[in-house]
């Protein structure tokens, strides 16, 4: 969660403000007293200061409910930076996909998040008439980052600066609504401000998760072949030990835990 520097002069309304920490107390108090039974079970203490936790980390909107994804400009960063932790990959493999193939990886992280959002990402994409055509991973994300701004509000949050709207609209003499749009996915500046997403130069870039793949996959290469004693002595090895998918699963759990509680996490796991 950025914090602004100067966050020690600000007011006490100048900071709540800020912060929206009175939003994330009322929904934390909310989720408490909608599973009191399964919370209560490791202490209060404990559940208040894993939910402030998992705010600051940004993990906090994973299968979270789209009014509170849309609720402050922390957790609408904090979802485009998960979207791209997630499915990077498929912009490393140079796969194109349609407007509904992406709406259905958002709906895994956000089960009610609006197609008509993902639609309106993609025709600028695409342009208007175009949203059925199939688009990269980097044109889209950048788009998608556009429109979960722009549906709330362009200038919420000074959003965009005005420097980058200046420039864009003084780099040509006509500007259409989506091409204005297009230009502010493409603006350096702009995703800068945001914070979400590297620069696109680093879009498919992640070294951690590259070398936790990579260790994975020498795991699973590494079999018993050459007879089949050996073989069936593998497999009993391998029966003990804790699957190197499910052991990235849990680490992963681990630091995307949405709010602090399990139920949603575990319903995902079924």
């Amino acid at each position: 969660m950025k914090m602004n520097t100067d966050r020690f002069n600000l007011t006490v309304d100048e900071y709540l403000a800020e912060t929206n920490v009175l939003y994330y107390l009322n929904d934390a108090v909310t989720q408490l007293l909608e599973h009191k039974d399964e919370y209560t079970q490791f202490g209060v203490v404990r559940y208040f200061a894993e939910y402030f936790t998992s705010v600051k980390n940004g993990n906090h909107v994973l299968f979270r409910e789209f009014s509170y994804i849309k609720a402050t400009s922390h957790n609408r960063e904090s979802f485009i930076h998960i979207f791209w932790k997630c499915f990077r990959q498929i912009g490393k493999n140079g796969d194109l996909l349609a407007m509904a193939e992406y709406s259905s990886l958002l709906q895994l992280l956000c089960p009610d998040f609006p197609t008509e959002m993902v639609q309106n990402a993609a025709r600028i994409v695409l342009t208007e008439d175009a949203t059925d055509c199939l688009m990269s991973f980097s044109d889209f994300i950048y788009s998608f980052q556009i429109q979960l701004f722009f549906e709330v509000g362009l200038y919420s949050n000074l959003f965009p600066s005005t420097v980058a709207v200046k420039e864009i609209l003084e780099s040509s003499q006509r500007v259409s609504f989506y091409g204005f749009l297009m230009a502010l996915a493409k603006h350096e500046g702009v995703n800068q401000d945001i914070g979400a997403l590297p620069n696109k130069s680093d879009l498919l870039i992640d070294p951690e998760m590259d070398q936790e793949l990579e260790r994975l996959i020498a795991q699973v290469a590494i079999s018993p072949t050459s007879n089949s004693s050996s073989s069936a002595a593998g497999q009993k090895e391998t029966s003990k030990k804790a699957s190197p998918r499910k052991s990235l699963h849990q680490r992963k759990r681990i630091e995307m835990e949405s709010d602090g509680s399990t139920e949603e996490t575990d319903s995902s796991e079924n």
